[in-house]
């Protein structure tokens, strides 16, 4: 008499409890950024105590749009944005190239990630800063 409905109340906790635990499996998720510019300062080499070494330089990159009445016909106003990138290179053997080869000015094409971050500043107050992380490449140009 008792049998089925603790069957059913029995499957029912097995189906939640496995919904639960395939919601708890790790989404693969995206975090991929390609950026296309030019190089802000000649790249610097830093090292953190206890921690490897990071290769540092900024790239700026640039949007353009017409602005104006005729924008089909190409006339109106120019007018440019541009954003500059922090750039950071931890891999080894990237890392040693980008500083070795990457000068201020040059055109470069960078395929990293976002990386959101706090730090110290010299004052002791607490900072927000946006990096690219360089995974791939750090590649010169001539487009």
């Amino acid at each position: 008499m008792f049998r089925r409905p603790v069957l059913q109340v029995f499957h029912q906790f097995v189906r939640r409890e496995s919904e639960i635990a395939s919601s708890l499996v790790l989404e693969r998720s995206l975090n991929r950024v390609q950026l296309l510019g030019r190089v802000g300062q000649d790249p610097v080499m830093r090292q953190v105590e206890g921690k490897n070494p990071v290769t540092i330089f900024s790239l700026a990159t640039n949007e353009m749009w017409r602005s104006g009445e005729n924008e089909a016909y190409q006339m109106g106003d120019v007018s440019q944005k541009t954003t500059w990138h922090r750039i950071s290179v931890f891999r080894p053997g990237l890392r040693d190239v980008a500083y070795q080869y990457v000068k201020k000015g040059s055109r470069i094409y960078v395929e990293g990630k976002v990386d959101y971050g706090e730090y110290t500043d010299k004052n002791n107050v607490r900072r927000q800063a946006t990096t690219i992380i360089a995974v791939e490449n750090v590649k010169h140009t001539q487009i």
